[in-house]
This record gives C-alpha cells, sequence and structure tokens, in this order.
C-alpha cells in the first residue's frame, strides 16, 4: 500500500477552520431530552409562535400580516397545508397565486419567521372536510383517516407532490421549518389506528429524512390515540383549561423534553345561529405567561383568522349540524382585516418579559371606507339561467344522486323531477332520515315554497297539478371538518316524498355558479313574468365607482336573508343576515378597483329579497348579531329545539 502523502498548509487550515467552525455549514432543531428544552443550531431556544392561514388571506397581504406578527415578538408562524386547496381533481395540482405555498414560506423567511407546518392530511381549521379532497367519497365506500388502501394511495400520492416541494425548506438544509405536525388531533377521531399513522410516519421519514422533527398535537382526551413513538408529543389548551393537569399529561407520554402547546386558543370560531365567540385579554394573557414562565414553547391559534372565502367554510356536528360562518375574525390578536388589536399588545407585553421583541411601532389600523347604500337590480331567477349554469345539460337518474355522484364538489346542485299526479291539498313533502344535506330550497312551476334544513326543518306541504315541475336547489354548507367527521356527502341522500308517493325519475343540474357569475353576466333577460315581491334563488347585481382612494371595507347587507355574493367576479362568500352573528362581509381592498373603473357586485339570495334591495359598506364590521334564541324555536314544530350549550371543537 502506498504511504498517505503529507497533507499540505491549505489543506490543514481547511481542516482547521471545519473544526473550530462546526456550526457554520451545519443547521439543527433538535429535542434536548436532557435539559427538557429545545435547541436550535445547539443553543437553547424556545419558540412563541401564532398561526396564520396563507388560505384565508389574499397573496398580497401575506407580507402585511407576517411582519405585524414578527413586531408582535413571536419568532415563527404556524400554517397548515389544506390538501383541497391544492389538489382539485386527482392528479391535478394548484400551487399558483394564493396557492403558492412556497412564496409564502419566502415570506415567512422575509419577516424573519421560523416555521412550524402542519400538512395534514387532515387539518381541520374549520376548513372544508378539514382539508380532505371532496373527491375521494366519490368512492363512496372509502374509510378516511385509516389504512384504508384507497385513502392510503390518495393520501401517498399527494405527499410525494407536496413533500418534495419544502424539502429544500426544511431547517437543516437552509430553509426555515423547523418541525412538521404529523396528522392532527388523530385521538380525537374515532378509528385510532396506529398502522395508519405509523405508515404516514414511515412516509415523512422516507420524503424528508431523518433530521427533521416530527410531532403530534392532541388535547388532553386524544393523547392516547394520537400519539406515536417517534414523533413528539405535544398538547393543545386554551386559557380556560387546566394548565397544569395537561401538561403532567404531556409527560407522561414525553417524560423529558420541552413542554409544548402547539394550539393556545386566542378566541374561538363562530357558527351561524350562534353567538360571535370572544376570549377575554386578561385570561389569554396570564395563560400564556403561565406558560412562558414553565419554560413552554407555544403557539397562538389564531394570531390572525382571515376569512372562508367562498365555500371554503367547515362545519361541526354535535347534536345537530353546524356551519362555520364566512369570518374566521377568531377574535384573534390581528383582526380579520389585519388591524391589530388591544389583545396583540397585551400580548406584545408579556412576551418582551421573556425575550426581545423588535423595536418600532406596529402599524396602525388600515384606513377603511364607506359608501352607499347601494340599489341592486334583478337580473333574474336562477331558473332563468339553467342553460348557462349547467351548460353540459342535466344528469338522469331514477334515484337522486349525490353532489360526489356526479362529481360537484362544492356549491349549488339543482334536482328536478315532475308530478305524476295532481295533488289538490296541502300534502307532506320531506326526506327520509335527515336526508338533506345541507338545505333545500322547494319551488313548484318557479314559485318558491319554502326551505328544508339539515337537522332543523324537516318538511314541507306542496299543492301541484300533474306534470308540475319540482325544482329543489341543494345548497352545500360545508363538510364535517372535526373529530369523529364520517364522510359528509351532500345533496338528497335519499328520494324525497310526497305524500305516500316516493319521487323518482331525477335530472340533476351540477350548477357553475362562480363561472357564470364571473364570465357571463350582464345579461339581458325578459322580467314580466317576476313578481313584484321576488322569493326563492334570485340574482341580483349593480356597479358602483369608487370616488375616493379605495381602502378595506365591510359589506352589509340589510333585510336580506341568505345567500352568496361577488365583488369583481371574486366569490366573497356566504352571507345569511337573518341568522347571523356575522352581519357584515369583509371587503379587502386588492379587490376593488380603483376610481374611473366600474365595480360589480352580484348577490345570488336564495329566499326573499328585502323591499328595498339595498347594500352599504361600512367601515367597520358587525360580527355580533344573532336571531338564534329565536329561529330555533320558530322554524317549525318539528324543529330541534333543545338550547344545551354546544361541546366545542378543537382544530
Amino acid at each position: 500500500m502506498a504511504p498517505k502523502k503529507p497533507l499540505c498548509f491549505p489543506s490543514l487550515l481547511l481542516l482547521l477552520l471545519t473544526l473550530l467552525l462546526p456550526q457554520a455549514d451545519s443547521r439543527s432543531f433538535v429535542v434536548d431530552r436532557e435539559h427538557d428544552r429545545f435547541l436550535l443550531d445547539g443553543a437553547p431556544f424556545r419558540y412563541v409562535s401564532g398561526s396564520l392561514h396563507y388560505f384565508r388571506v389574499p397573496r398580497v397581504l401575506w407580507a402585511d400580516r407576517l411582519f405585524k406578527m414578527q413586531m408582535s415578538g413571536l419568532n415563527a408562524v404556524q400554517l397548515y397545508v389544506p390538501w383541497n386547496y391544492h389538489e382539485p381533481e386527482p392528479g391535478v395540482y394548484n400551487f399558483n397565486g394564493s396557492r403558492d405555498l412556497i412564496a409564502f414560506l419566502k415570506e415567512a423567511s422575509i419577516a424573519n419567521l421560523l416555521v412550524i407546518l402542519r400538512p395534514g392530511p387532515y387539518i381541520c381549521a374549520e376548513w372544508e372536510m378539514g382539508g380532505l379532497p371532496a373527491w375521494l367519497l366519490r368512492k363512496p365506500n372509502i374509510h378516511l383517516r385509516t389504512s384504508d388502501p384507497d385513502f392510503l394511495a390518495a393520501v401517498d400520492s399527494w405527499f410525494k407532490v407536496l413533500l418534495p416541494k419544502i424539502y429544500p425548506w426544511l431547517y437543516h438544509n437552509g430553509g426555515n421549518i423547523i418541525s412538521i405536525q404529523v396528522e392532527n388531533e388523530y385521538g380525537s377521531y374515532r378509528s385510532c389506528d396506529f398502522a395508519y399513522m405509523k405508515h404516514l410516519a414511515g412516509l415523512f421519514r422516507a420524503l424528508l429524512g431523518d433530521e427533521i422533527l416530527l410531532f403530534t398535537t392532541d388535547g388532553p382526551q386524544g393523547l392516547r390515540c394520537g400519539s406515536l413513538k417517534g414523533l413528539y408529543t405535544t398538547v393543545d389548551f386554551g386559557p380556560a383549561d387546566n394548565m397544569t393537569k395537561i401538561f403532567a399529561l404531556q409527560r407522561e407520554y414525553e417524560p423529558h423534553g420541552p413542554l409544548v402547546n402547539s394550539e393556545y386558543y386566542t378566541g374561538w370560531l363562530d357558527y351561524w345561529g350562534q353567538n360571535h365567540s370572544t376570549r377575554s385579554i386578561i385570561a389569554v394573557t396570564k395563560g400564556l405567561e403561565k406558560m412562558l414562565k414553565l419554560g413552554a414553547s407555544v403557539n397562538m391559534y389564531m394570531f390572525h383568522g382571515g376569512t372562508n372565502f367562498g365555500y371554503w367554510n367547515g362545519a361541526d356536528e354535535k347534536g345537530h349540524f353546524l356551519p362555520i360562518t364566512t369570518s374566521y375574525d377568531y377574535d384573534a390578536p390581528i383582526s380579520e382585516a389585519g388591524d391589530v388589536t388591544f389583545k396583540l399588545f397585551a400580548l406584545r407585553n408579556v412576551i418582551s418579559q421573556f425575550q426581545e421583541i423588535p423595536l418600532g411601532p406596529l402599524p396602525p389600523p388600515s384606513p377603511k371606507m364607506m359608501l352607499g347604500p347601494l340599489t341592486l337590480h334583478l337580473d333574474g331567477y336562477l331558473l332563468d339561467f339553467l342553460h348557462l349554469l349547467c351548460p353540459q345539460g342535466p344528469i338522469h337518474s331514477i334515484l337522486p344522486m349525490t353532489f360526489e355522484a356526479v362529481k360537484q364538489d362544492r356549491g349549488f346542485m339543482l334536482y328536478r323531477t315532475y308530478l305524476t299526479h295532481t295533488v289538490f291539498e296541502p300534502t307532506q313533502f320531506w326526506v327520509p332520515n335527515n336526508g338533506i344535506h345541507d338545505r333545500a330550497y322547494v319551488m313548484v312551476d318557479g314559485v318558491f315554497q319554502g326551505v328544508l334544513e339539515r337537522n332543523t326543518k324537516h318538511r314541507l306541504f306542496l299543492t301541484g297539478k300533474m306534470g308540475a315541475k319540482l325544482d329543489i336547489l341543494l345548497e352545500n354548507m360545508g363538510r364535517l371538518s372535526f373529530g369523529s367527521n364520517y364522510s359528509d356527502f351532500k345533496g338528497l341522500l335519499q328520494a324525497p316524498i310526497l305524500g305516500q308517493t316516493i319521487l323518482t325519475q331525477w335530472l340533476m343540474f351540477p350548477l357553475k355558479v362562480d363561472k357564470l357569475v364571473k364570465w357571463s353576466f350582464p345579461l339581458q333577460l325578459l322580467k314580466n313574468s317576476h313578481p313584484q315581491t321576488p322569493s326563492g334563488p334570485i340574482f341580483y347585481s349593480t356597479t358602483f365607482p369608487i370616488l375616493d382612494s379605495v381602502r378595506d371595507t365591510f359589506l352589509f347587507l340589510p333585510g336580506w336573508t341568505k345567500g352568496q355574493v361577488w365583488i369583481n367576479g371574486f366569490n366573497l362568500g356566504r352571507y345569511w343576515t337573518k341568522r347571523g352573528p356575522q352581519q357584515t362581509l369583509y371587503v379587502p381592498k386588492p379587490l376593488l378597483f380603483p376610481r374611473g373603473v366600474l365595480n360589480k357586485i352580484t348577490l345570488l339570495e336564495l329566499e326573499n329579497v328585502p323591499p328595498q334591495p339595498q347594500i352599504q359598506f361600512l367601515d367597520s364590521p358587525i360580527l355580533n348579531s344573532t336571531l338564534h334564541r329565536t329561529y330555533i324555536y320558530s322554524l317549525s314544530a318539528d324543529t330541534r329545539s333543545d338550547s344545551e350549550p354546544m361541546e366545542l371543537s378543537g382544530h
């Protein structure tokens, strides 16, 4: 064997520098079990983080929200990745515009924020179907969030696209992602399928390597089924919970390592028909201070809530179906409109007692504008536009088909059949087994008859001649997003019954409402058959200029009942003025055209139009005006009337 050549001077110098500067090219984020803490690049580290969802904030506003978080003293941002937002159809992926996850990671890096990533596959987040794609339900026997081969195949395919995208952004690779959560509060799910959790952990390791810290998050009742050896166990709880008891439960699964609250609740979500949720500043700040004194790492959920634009809200089922409002303000430290609140200043003061916070003032609230009232004009009934809403024509079936069966993921579908005999007297019309998912707007020969609603209003009384056209517009109010959320199919789940007759021979019209609003209006329709007091699904719109500077604003719809609203073709979300609590919809400034250009607002009102069909833009939101104490008892004799408090969901 040839003798080794002596090292030359440059080689010796390089070796010496390598020994003296071991972390120059080595970044790490690890658990220090000996001292119950995290280490960042070998130094003790504790994160004080806040949740922000890029999918609830227009892209042009990401930098503003992240900057305010960083100025609040946070050193990390926690975010979910909603699978259904990025894979609208199997094998079709969208990471553009407000779906550009990598662009968001870059913005977080510019704001000097580390990232705690929660890619699911299930995320809850009060998001449609908890982030799972509705197309999974096209296989009606699939078992979600289990080791069902059909589910795992779809999950594997998705993560083989997503995880390689984020791999360069892992902290040890030079990026800002310090940890990644596997699944989400799995212990709150009914299955307790450890094979599924082991499969996910193996998949994450195979695609991301062994260096990244993987963890789980569960409430105190979910740790047994939600934790897994090899994944760091964390907990979640709010200011009202027993902190000592819950951290003691974490210690049963992680005897050594940092205490971590992955979701410390600064506020709470809102359901249609219940009061706007708030959490007191004193309670939230005291809880944070106590955790920081214990040396815990904390993520505040939410730090900025944002908005459930379009049809993206989720739902809970606690005794009955509870869809979540369009606003996701959450009573968070940064408001839905991106303004800093008194709660933020109080939390910032607490954080400053434990770590340095950036110097300089926080930005003041953005200026808001008022406009109106504006009078809207009738465009036509939804049925007038059926040929444009469903240009491919209807699907025929003896029995009604679900949204999933006809590949209509969200929004609306019209069901049509014809009466086979004359019904002279008012006759009960209903759908067995609570088969309305979620709201049905019923019309006979184009005349609005009323509403059927999941869990609450089960029957109408109809008359009609033989051959009369029976139309039922079904609205998907958002799929279940939390806990034991079984497959939440939408539409008519069973055939309706009129008297003693099971109605068959259905035509299904999957409606492309957003496409019509964006591309086909304005349309000229004959309006000679419209009654003076319109009711039932109907379109209204108007145009308006903004003569002064364009600013954020809040759309107020006094007297309107329920529906969907678009601004310049953008689906702003659902309104439900009659039920509340939310009365205004946040309109971000970037959605509006500047002076000299006409803006267009379009409403699809589903029930009743006010005598004065007007709307206004306000300079402050109305989030807590609700009629839920009366509507529960007034819908019908068969309406659910128990008034016990609802059990709160997790995330």
